[in-house]
């Protein structure tokens, strides 16, 4: 079992721009050698994590609150966030804040052996990283440039450096980077 953290993001590390939008990746559309690789990752997942921005922007993006059924998960679903926020109805979402240690732990049971996915964003990753709770990066890297927006990992890792694990290119468009993240001798 894996705590993985599986994103998009821009050459120099932003996840969204200043203004919280995507266009800037989906203006590349579908990669047809990526067609199987959200497939794939998804149906090793046991259960999800997600900050109030990203869970606000599914929900505003897709419109659930008017179309639940677009709910894109089948697994329970955890949204970390200090406001009460609006839950699609008929899905498997848990709202909590506080310690993600704690909430780790019932999304290890929750999971049954499958691997946990922190959808973003970047702070709430970082906090599972300061816990020693992140075991692995997949980043799809796209050829754009943002000025500003949201930081893919707003924390210094450098000791000890994640190790690369894998590399893949997927036409001229996306570079996939896989990084195991290394724990310290003796620590998390």
């Amino acid at each position: 079992m894996k705590t993985q953290y599986y994103t998009a993001m821009s050459v120099n590390g932003y996840l969204a721009d200043e203004n919280n939008s995507l266009d800037w990746l989906f203006q590349f559309g579908d990669v047809e050698s990526m067609q199987d690789s959200y497939p794939r990752f998804i149906e090793q997942i046991g259960a999800v994590a997600m900050g109030s921005t990203t869970y606000e922007w599914v929900l505003n993006h897709e419109k659930l609150l008017e179309h639940p059924e677009k709910w894109p998960y089948s697994i329970p679903s955890w949204v970390f966030s200090t406001r009460q926020l609006p839950l699609v109805p008929g899905a498997d979402i848990r709202l909590v804040q506080g310690d993600v240690a704690r909430v780790h732990a019932e999304m290890v049971e929750a999971a049954a052996g499958k691997n946990i996915w922190i959808a973003g964003g970047g702070d709430l990753v970082g906090q599972f990283h300061d816990h020693g709770l992140l075991d692995e990066l997949i980043l799809t890297v796209a050829p754009v440039m943002l000025r500003a927006g949201a930081p893919l990992l707003p924390r210094n890792v450098v000791t000890p450096p994640m190790k690369l694990v894998r590399v893949e290119q997927h036409g001229d468009v996306y570079a996939v980077l896989v990084y195991a993240v290394q724990r310290e001798a003796g620590g998390a």
